[in-house]
């Protein structure tokens, strides 16, 4: 497109509507229109000028509102339906795996969980397609501000004082008639004293205010940009941490996402309320059994400090911590919650190994249930060795052992023992609840003699650096909310002809009651001629029409 050269000798860049210096229409369309087209003071927009090269289309594609809203509307359609099965951070799992989770939502939900783990919406905010789209979304808003904000801004910072008749009279708030000589000072006066910014050049006048309104919609922008900056930078390493941390008392595990910090737990401490000493929660305790006054974990927490070799354990101490519900553990950025807690689980079960005839022992074995030994020596030359454990035994497949979790909840043991008798050695699967025998009746068993447990402690570690950039973007988008709607643009154009007669247009990118109200004002004061609504005129006009043609 070649650039438009105006009556008035400027020459516009394509596409532009209104000529830059003196607001004559400069389009057959333009020209027929009753009122003028103030969108953008009728500059041109990129989006609406090029559309030859692949960068063109790729701008004019995302700067279209219609595909920012589809936008839009597709995330949180997304999101919606992200909220209908619970997300993957919140499924309870024993070990945390791509296959043990499929495997829950394929278990707890049917195919309806396999085609919502399939699709990704397990994971949804982690998920490449709803990052993609978040990402499309901060192009559009940036495009489309810019493809906007560029031509918007040119044209505000370098509008004329004086305007030709036909940009006047196309204007929704006009009016013409005689004045005095006096008419453009009295205006200038009062329409300072009503706060306008007022600028003469030989016999016009133009007086605005609130011209940083239109700027709302592009700071809100900005803000909703920062915030997705924030959004996206959760998926970067070490700025959003959100991960589950089990251990066990007298347990020491290395803190998940938290490099060099290591957590021994001492303790597990839980309080309940009782019906003599509490009173207010008897009700709960009779409905319920127990009711929680106070679970917490008392901890240690170490540090490696920055000079250690690979390999080597030589951990500080940083301190000793009680760990309760609403009072995390804080260090370098990060917090340590109380989640949950598991009571009683198994630490380790004791057997002793019997003739089963005559009942005489031969020593005790205690399994330790995390990290069993393979053979264990008893008198008289004795051993019981641990061909298979399984901590979690879930029956007999094709005659193997299955265990459906790595935690002790019900241990089974598959062991061979010899004692001088049986030199050749007996098998046995031993559970909490029968013993197996798969090659005949042994002499010798493992009889269960007690266990031991202990306490476990659900933690939630949590890190988010994001959160000052999100809450940045979010103040930012309330300014611009606020800027765009209890604000407006007004302006008035006030030109004296050589005969007297004074030309009078208004304009405001919304609250024409309180534009009108200004110019009554200066009406009055600076006796302007009488103005008319030109929309309203129009209007009044279509319904006239309509009801004739009725």
């Amino acid at each position: 497109m070649e650039k438009m050269q105006c009556k008035c000798g400027h020459i516009n860049p394509p596409g532009t509507i209104l000529c830059e210096s003196c607001g004559r229409s400069l389009t057959e369309k333009e020209r027929n229109n009753k009122l003028v087209d103030m969108r953008y003071e009728g500059t041109a927009r990129r989006s609406q000028t090029y559309n030859k090269s692949i960068v063109d289309k790729i701008w004019n594609f995302f700067s279209s509102v219609k595909v920012g809203v589809g936008l839009i509307v597709i995330i949180l359609v997304a999101a919606a339906i992200g909220t209908i099965l619970p997300q993957e951070q919140y499924v309870s799992v024993p070990v945390r795996t791509a296959e043990t989770i499929k495997a829950y939502y394929s278990e707890v939900y049917g195919s309806i969980g396999r085609v919502y783990h399939f699709l990704g919406f397990h994971d949804l905010y982690s998920s490449f397609w709803f990052i993609i789209l978040v990402g499309m979304l901060a192009i559009s808003l940036i495009i489309a501000s810019l493809d906007r904000f560029v031509p918007l801004y040119r044209s505000l910072k370098n509008q004329r004082v004086l305007r030709h008749a036909s940009f006047m009279d196309k204007q929704r708030i006009y009016g013409e008639g005689q004045g005095a000589e006096d008419t453009l000072d009295k205006a200038e006066t009062k329409l300072k004293q009503l706060k306008y910014n007022v600028r003469r050049d030989k016999n016009g006048l133009l007086a605005e205010k609130g011209r940083f309104s239109r700027w709302g919609p592009y700071v809100n922008h900005i803000g909703l940009i920062i915030f997705l900056f924030g959004v996206m930078l959760r998926m970067m390493p070490g700025f959003y941490v959100d991960e589950t941390l089990w251990i066990r008392e007298g347990e020491t595990r290395a803190i998940p996402e938290a490099p060099g910090y290591t957590l021994e737990s001492k303790n597990f401490e839980l309080e309940t309320y009782n019906t003599e000493e509490d009173a207010v929660f008897k009700e709960a305790i009779d409905r319920v059994g127990t009711v929680a006054k106070n679970y917490q974990t008392d901890v240690v927490l170490y540090k490696k400090p920055e000079d250690s070799l690979p390999g080597v354990n030589d951990l500080e101490e940083v301190g000793e911590y009680p760990i309760r519900v609403n009072q995390p553990l804080k260090f370098d950025g990060y917090a340590v919650y109380q989640m949950d807690f598991k009571l009683n689980e198994l630490k380790s079960m004791t057997f002793a190994l019997s003739n089963i005839e005559t009942e005489e022992t031969f020593g005790e074995l205690k399994i330790d249930l995390i990290n069993p030994e393979d053979i264990y020596e008893l008198e008289n030359g004795s051993t019981v060795k641990l061909l298979g454990y399984y901590p979690d035994f879930s029956g007999f497949e094709n005659g193997e052992p299955q265990t459906a979790t790595p935690l002790p909840n019900n241990p089974g043991f598959l062991v061979e023992m010899k004692t001088p008798e049986t030199p050749q050695g007996e098998t046995s699967f031993i559970t909490i609840q029968n013993t197996v025998e798969p090659f005949g009746e042994n002499q010798y068993k493992l009889a269960f003699q007690s266990a031991e447990t202990r306490d476990v402690s659900g933690l939630t570690v949590r890190k988010d650096r994001t959160l000052p950039i999100l809450g940045l973007g979010g103040l930012i988008f309330m300014i611009g909310v606020a800027q765009g709607m209890y604000f407006n643009h007004r302006r008035f154009w006030i030109q004296q002809k050589a005969d007297g007669e004074i030309l009078l247009a208004g304009h405001t990118n919304k609250n024409w009651f309180g534009l009108k109200k200004d110019l009554d004002q200066v009406t009055e004061y600076a006796s302007l001629p009488a103005y008319r609504d030109q929309q309203e005129e129009i209007e009044k006009q279509q319904k006239k029409e309509g009801e004739e043609l009725s």
